[in-house]
Order: C-alpha cells, then structure tokens, then sequence
C-alpha cells in the first residue's frame, strides 16, 4: 500500500486519521495490551463518518437525537476512545487514553456503556452489536411515528469485522433487519479478510455482499482508505429504503510491520516498528503528542452538532407539553403514576375471584394492565406468540406499514431477539419484552447476560419453565435454567406462584433501572395462593410468609412458582397431623437476598427443620437458605429433580420424580426424626 500517495491526495483527511492511527498505537504499547489493527485500518472511514455524517454533539454525548454510533468489533475499543478524546469529551481525557486497559480506567479493554455516556452499548462478544444495532434502528422507526420527524430523525451507524459477521446471531440480525426495511441502519464493514487465527479463507468463503444483499439490504463495495468513497458511499446509504452494508476494503494495521497478517489484529508493541510506522504517517514520534492544529480540527468535529441540538431543542419545545411529559418519563425510565393503582387494583381482582390459570396466561393478564398505560412498551415473541402470551389487544404489530406498532414478530431469533431488545433499551424511551420458552435461554444467553452487565431494564419472558412442559419431552423441560440465570449478578429472576404474584413482579420489572427481569411461567394451570389482598408487592421483598403455623413451629417449606401450591397441600397434611407448618413464597431469590437480616431471619427463622420445593435442579442459590446463611441449620432437604425430565402428561411426570405434596410430607417428617 502507498501511504505516501494517500497522505498526499488528501493530507489534512490523513492527519486527522493519522492522529488516530498514532494515539492506538500509543496506547497499546503503554498498556502492553489491546488490539491494534482495526482502530488503524478503519481510521479513514472513522473519520469521514465523523467529520462529514454524524450528528453527534461531544458536549452533549446522551442528547435523544443524536446518531448512534456502535463499535460492534468491540476488542479495537482504541478506535472510539481515540475519536472522543480527540472531539474533547470530558470524559475521555488523555490521562484516560494514557491508562487505557488499566485498573480504574474508563478506557477498559472493550467500550463499556456504563462507564462512557458515549459509549451506546458495550460491546466485544462479537456480533453483538451490530444485533444491538437492529433494536436502536427499531426505537428510531417507532418513536419517529409517534412523535414526529421534526423530533425523531436519526441514523444507527455500525463498524463491524469479520468476526461480528461469522458469528451465527450477525444473520439473526440483519435477517430481521432485512425484513423490516430499517433504512437508517448502516454497516460499515471491515473488509480486512484477516482473524486471529490467520486469513479468514481459513474458515470461511461466504460471500457477504451476496449475503446481505439476500437478506434484503442495500449494498456497496468500496476502498476504505479512500476519503471521497468513503464520503459518497454514507451519503447514498442515507439515501436508501433499506437497511445498507457497505463493504470497505482495508488494510489492517494499515502502515506497520504487520499490516495483512493475522499479527495485526492484536498488539503492536515493538518499539522499532512503532517509531517506523509513525515515520510513515507523518506523525510526532513523542508518546501521546498530536499536532495542535490536528487536535483543533477534531475539536471542531465534536461540537459541529451543536447547532443541530439547538434547533432540536426548540422543535421539541414546539410538541405538545403532554407528548413531551411521556417523551421525558420514557427516556428517564420513570413509570406513570397510574400503573402502582392499577396493579393493586388487578391484584384485589384476582384475589377475589381466584382464577386457575397458567402464570404465562397471569402474565398476560399482566401486562393487558400494564401496555395501555406504558406506550415505551414494546412486546415480541421468537414465534412463539401463542404459547408466551406476549400480544395485548391494544399494542399492533410494528411493520414495515405500521411504525406505530409495539408488537414485534422476531422469527425463531431467541438470541437475535434479545440482543435487539437490549437494543431498544440502551436507545432510550422504549421498555421491550420478549418471550420464548424458559429451555431456549440457551440460545438467549449471551445477550441476557450483557442486559445483566449493561445494567439493562430489558425483560425475558421465559414460558413452559419446568417438567410442566410435559408430552414435549426433556428437549423443552428446563431443569438447570433457574441456576443458570440466578448465577448471573444483577438479574431478577421471577418465578410467581399465581396471577396476584405475576402482576407484582410485572411491576418490579417495568419499574427497574438497572437489572434486567427474566419471567419465568408455567403452562400447567395453577390455583390463586394469594387469596387476602395486601396493597403492599410482596413479591418486591423477594420472598414472604403466605402461610403461618398453626400450632407450634416445626417445618418450613420454601417453594417458588408451580410448587407453592404444592406446599401449601403438604402444609395441610403436615397440620392434620399436629406438625406446624410455615409456607414461604420466594418468587425471587435476588430480591430476598437485598433484604435486611433483619427480615430474612423473620421468614426464615432458625429452628424449624426445611424443605424447599422447585421443579429444578438445587443449585444456583437453594443451599442458602436450606442450610440458612452461615450454615447452621442441620436439618434441611430439597424436593426437586436431579437429572433431566420425561416425555408424559405433567400430572405423571411431578409423580414419576417425587415432586408432590405426599413426597414433602414425607421429607419433612424425616427431618423431625
């Protein structure tokens, strides 16, 4: 490659592009860490997405109608640590860039969101953002129908590698992209035909134009070390009624040793081959030094969207004041005053007249409450609408003829879904849901884990959550899917027993801020426990006393969900029999465990012998609060399953694995010797 006729075609375009070039370099070599090639091969298209399309105002990074930018190939996190400290964001100083992978640092390894506000989504597990990417271009389509284009008019701009389209959930992405026509999402892609592990011929020869062009995107193939394509490639993607990939074919650690080899890709820390490779940009050879005049035009670049703001402002300022009350409630994650009054008053409803439902139909019921007063909800299915009773009357679909819709059809897309899910969170003023059956948070995982990191309200409905399945057999019965979410920090996993628990964990989740809410729901039909109203949300305390001993206390039994109804049989067995029994609901373990000792030793007080009941496997939090919290508790047993399930009627399969109220009598008796 000819860097001296690139630096000579369009010197100021390469400097600007240069300095980014030269402060990854810097910075990798500091932190003997990182990853070099991307930030240097992708800083031409970088900076004319920057300097001539992005609306982007540095002064203000979390403005609502501002672009999004997302960094799917996360691990080249120099790329976008270099553009903000070079713009003058307060936050990216050059002390940050210079501490860059460090303890304490905001520069972490990969663009974490909730340390940078201009960070949009933290990205790294590959494909993830431009998955992410799909639900922001979602939001922008949405809240543009419903408040207008004067107010709502931006584009979601993508940089993504190789690896982000090799991962199985980038086609789950652009499919569902493809099929809505989200025509201000644009790709940028790294065309570098280089991984780790050496040419991507290696592994792979799909052909990705073809690729996207089948999905059903607008697609270009450019040089991307060429300004003036670069600039005329952004500019017809704008244009387009599709969503649009532009394939840029670069050089990755484009003027270094190691440029076109899978070396490249990671870091770059020979001090020789450094030093030569600034030579070669024309750069200053000082660590960290960046011309003046350089560091000016970038700072130029960073407030050019203030004037956009501005007139943003005062159009915003011209809608409605209640449009603009929802406007700000929604991206402030604050709930309407009227849903606390309404969840009490479907609580009193079904406390009288104590329906036998499936929980995934008390969620339903749930949210028929829930969606009319919360237009930023957005509900959604993996083809599985029926079964997670995710649709309410009043939401519409979201189509291509229909923006205004809040119901998604994402397609047999578990993992997709979810990533756009987050998605639409992190873009702001949207609240999504969506359900597939508990077993297939396999497939989800990924992404629920990095709402949980992210701090990402978003909420998975997981039906058909145990042996209750039945006839579809071990395939569709989760077993180790409750351990599996609570081993996750910041989650709440809900399990309700009834309708009256459903609506208040339906109310913790579409209150959080912070924690992602996975709903776990029966499709066997279950008895209203709840059967005095309390205003309270006993479900916010994580777990709570249902039902006293009558007599003397000398059992408790602890149960979640389908099993709660269970242990209120066995309790009355067990009082038959003159043995005092307490039943403790905990719908949610996380929730219980944030409660003072105080409380937690009110519900679970030392002495009596336990049993805890769940149609799952014991792990993932149970021997706390069998064996109590420092262990002292000697007598303790679980009713539970400990391999996988069964193809049979449900009835059959809790009585084939000892899952029944005669099973914990029993237990229970044992343990009193």
């Amino acid at each position: 490659m000819d860097l001296t006729a690139l630096r000579t075609a369009n010197p100021e375009h390469w400097n600007k592009a240069a300095a980014i070039r030269a402060l990854t370099l810097d910075a990798v070599a500091a932190a003997n860490s990182g990853h070099s090639g991307m930030p240097i091969g992708m800083a031409d298209v970088a900076t004319v997405l920057f300097e001539k399309h992005l609306k982007f105002d540095v002064k203000a990074p979390k403005w609502a109608d501002r672009d999004r930018f997302i960094l799917s190939a996360g691990h080249g996190s120099m790329l976008i640590y270099s553009l903000l400290y070079l713009m003058g964001d307060e936050q990216v100083t050059l002390d940050q860039i210079k501490n860059f992978r460090q303890m304490g640092a905001l520069t972490a390894g990969h663009p974490e969101n909730f340390l940078i506000d201009a960070v949009e989504t933290t990205t790294g597990p590959l494909g993830q953002g431009i998955a992410n990417a799909v639900g922001f271009a979602m939001a922008e389509e949405m809240q543009r129908a419903h408040y207008g284009k004067k107010v709502v008019d931006h584009n979601t701009y993508v940089i993504a590698g190789d690896g982000c389209l090799m991962e199985g959930i980038s086609q789950e992405a652009i499919g569902i992209a493809g099929r809505q026509k989200l025509g201000k999402l644009i790709v940028l892609w790294d065309n570098n035909n280089i991984t780790i592990d050496g040419s991507v011929e290696l592994s792979d020869r799909t052909n990705q134009i073809q690729r996207f062009k089948a999905s059903g995107w607008h697609v270009q193939e450019i040089d991307g070390h060429d300004p003036e394509a670069i600039d005329a490639a952004i500019t017809a993607a704008k244009k387009a009624q599709k969503p649009s990939m532009i394939a840029c074919k670069t050089h990755i650690a484009l003027g270094h040793a190691a440029q076109d080899t899978s070396k490249g890709h990671g870091a770059l820390t020979d001090a020789e081959q450094l030093k030569a490779a600034k030579e070669a940009y024309g750069a200053p050879l000082g660590a960290f030094e960046i011309p003046a005049d350089v560091k000016a035009q970038w700072e130029a670049i960073g407030t050019r969207g203030t004037a956009d703001r501005a007139a943003w402002e005062a159009r915003f300022a011209e809608l409605s004041k209640q449009k603009q009350e929802r406007f700000n409630r929604a991206y402030a994650l604050e709930a309407p005053k009227k849903l606390s009054a309404a969840i009490k008053a479907l609580k009193k409803q079904i406390s009288e007249e104590q329906p036998k439902v499936a929980t995934r139909k008390s969620s339903e019921m749930a949210l028929a409450v829930i969606n009319p007063l919360m237009p930023e909800t957005v509900g959604g299915s993996a083809d599985l609408t029926g079964s997670n009773n995710t649709k309410t009357g009043d939401l519409g679909v979201f189509d291509t003829d229909n923006r205004k819709g809040r119901y998604v059809y994402w397609g047999i897309r578990e993992h997709g879904m979810a990533a756009a899910m987050n998605g639409m969170t992190l873009h702001g003023g949207m609240r999504p849901y969506g359900g597939t059956f508990f077993c297939f948070t396999d497939y989800a995982r990924p992404s629920m884990r990095l709402a949980a990191l992210m701090k990402t309200p978003t909420v998975f409905v997981m039906t058909h959550d145990s042996i209750g399945v039945g006839e579809d057999g071990p395939t569709h019965q989760p077993v180790e899917h409750l351990a599996i979410c609570r081993a996750t920090p910041n989650t709440y996993v809900f399990r309700p027993a009834d309708t009256v628990e459903a609506a208040e964990a339906w109310e913790i989740a579409v209150t959080a801020k912070e924690t992602p809410s996975v709903m776990v729901l029966t499709r066997q039909n279950l008895p209203t426990v709840r059967t005095e109203h309390k205003l309270s949300n006993l479900t916010e305390k994580g777990a709570y006393v249902l039902a006293e001993a009558e007599g003397k206390r000398q059992v408790i039994l602890i149960a979640t969900g389908s099993e709660v109804s269970l242990a209120m049989e066995a309790k009355a067995k067990l009082e038959a029999e003159g043995i005092g029994t307490r039943v403790v609901s905990m719908p949610c373990m996380e929730l219980f465990a944030q409660q003072d000792e105080a409380y937690r030793r009110k519900v679970l007080p030392a002495g009596p012998v336990r049993v805890g009941i769940e149609a799952a496997v014991r792990a993932g939090g149970w021997d706390r609060w069998l064996l109590g919290e420092r262990g002292q508790e000697k007598k303790a047993a679980f009713v539970g399953m400990d391999r996988f399930g069964a193809s049979a009627p449900a009835g059959e399969l809790f009585e084939k694995f000892g899952i029944t109220a005669e099973a914990t009598v029993a237990k229970a008796k044992e343990l009193l010797g």
